[in-house]
């Protein structure tokens, strides 16, 4: 076992649980660089997880998961984007989702079970799709630009979403619509399938390239009323979303995977103006150091956030702050092990040859997912203030 994990992982199921993961990331991390190279969700990764039962972890029990804890969620996670962070994030959300979904009970009970049948016998995968052009991050506050106009017993839907991470293989969309008719915002259960449904391939940036995060447009969508599924601000909700952690779980896993080749470089380079690889040099041990006091620092913070929300569920709804942290605090160390890795494998690192330069790009996209830094730095002030 990676000394990494080994402080992490307390019992049998969850070393069970981590051995899937491990036998995945040792799979997707051979169709990385592929992936990367055609800004293309990779379909052969999409398969593995579903054959393995991936997809269906976070499901209860009872309707064929394994109900997965927040701790498990993102020990599995990190591990999976040690060999891809692309497609860890990418299925991370759908698992996300169907843990809030489960937690939450946002949807009636019938709707979530013919879904979760989908997911654990048919293997579908889902996203929400919130994100548009005009609006910027749901999280920010904008209303969505996108419609519903209800039509008898159904609505009919109009908009361009963005954002929508792994769409081309996404089974069902889950779009919020603004609803002139009650001044609200609804969400819509929409299947792939469904007339006017259109995927633009407009995902072309410089990291986590493979997600296949594109548009979603939506021309005269007819949804049926009873898939009407969420209602902003409905009862039950909590203001905290533990879910949320795979985002920095994610990137964790890539710093893991640059301080692993980090380490390997400075053990097996060794230039002819040395007698040792350059392992042995004091200022690269520095920087290895570095690493890993960032990791241990970031580390132990997710983990034991994640714990407390699993073992104090009536606390769960004043951890917004503390959540929002953990993501501020684990993907800026995770940005800087990366750049610590670099700094070692020195011009090296900037090759196609190596797998740095990729790391690099897509751990700088950590700094642009939900929540913000300014608005974790502001939450956190605001709590201190009125504490005091």
């Amino acid at each position: 076992m990676n000394d990494l994990y080994q402080s992490f992982i307390k019992n049998e199921r969850q070393q069970q649980l981590f051995s899937l993961a491990e036998n995945l990331s040792k799979k997707i991390k051979e169709r990385a660089k592929e992936a990367d190279r055609n800004a293309a969700f990779s379909f052969e990764n999409l398969q593995d997880l579903k054959e393995s039962g991936y997809v269906s972890l976070t499901l209860p029990n009872e309707y064929g998961g394994e109900g997965i804890s927040l701790y498990e969620f993102l020990l599995l996670q990190e591990k999976l984007a040690e060999g891809d962070g692309s497609t860890a994030l990418a299925i991370g959300w759908h698992l996300g989702i169907v843990m809030e979904l489960r937690d939450e009970r946002l949807w009636d009970e019938s709707v979530f079970k013919n879904i979760a049948g989908e997911i654990s016998k048919n293997k579908k995968v889902l996203n929400r799709a919130s994100t548009e052009p005009a609006t910027g991050s749901p999280t920010r506050g904008g209303v969505p630009e996108t419609s519903a106009v209800k039509d008898g017993r159904s609505y009919i839907l109009n908009g361009r979403k963005t954002f929508t991470t792994m769409a081309p293989a996404l089974d069902y969309f889950i779009v919020t619509a603004f609803m002139e008719e009650t001044d609200s915002v609804g969400s819509f259960l929409i299947k792939k399938e469904d007339p006017g449904v259109h995927i633009d391939p407009t995902w072309n940036t410089i990291g986590m390239r493979g997600t296949s995060s594109d548009d979603l447009l939506l021309k005269d969508v007819r949804v049926p009323k009873e898939r009407l599924v969420e209602l902003k601000n409905a009862g039950g909700k909590k203001s905290a979303k533990g879910w949320l952690l795979h985002i920095p779980a994610c990137y964790s896993g890539i710093a893991i995977a640059a301080r692993n080749e980090a380490v390997r470089f400075a053990k097996n380079y060794q230039p002819n103006s040395l007698d040792t690889p350059i392992a042995e040099v004091p200022h690269i041990q520095q920087k290895i150091g570095e690493m890993e006091i960032e990791l241990l620092k970031a580390r132990h913070l997710m983990y034991s956030i994640a714990e407390r929300w699993d073992q104090q569920p009536h606390q769960q709804e004043h951890m917004g702050p503390e959540l929002a942290a953990v993501k501020l605090v684990v993907t800026n160390a995770a940005y800087r092990v990366v750049d610590l890795s670099m700094r070692i494998a020195g011009g090296r690192s900037l090759s196609k040859e190596y797998p740095f330069e990729r790391y690099y790009r897509d751990v700088r996209a950590g700094l642009h997912n939900p929540p913000m830094d300014d608005i974790t730095i502001q939450m956190l002030a605001k709590r201190a203030i009125e504490n005091e």
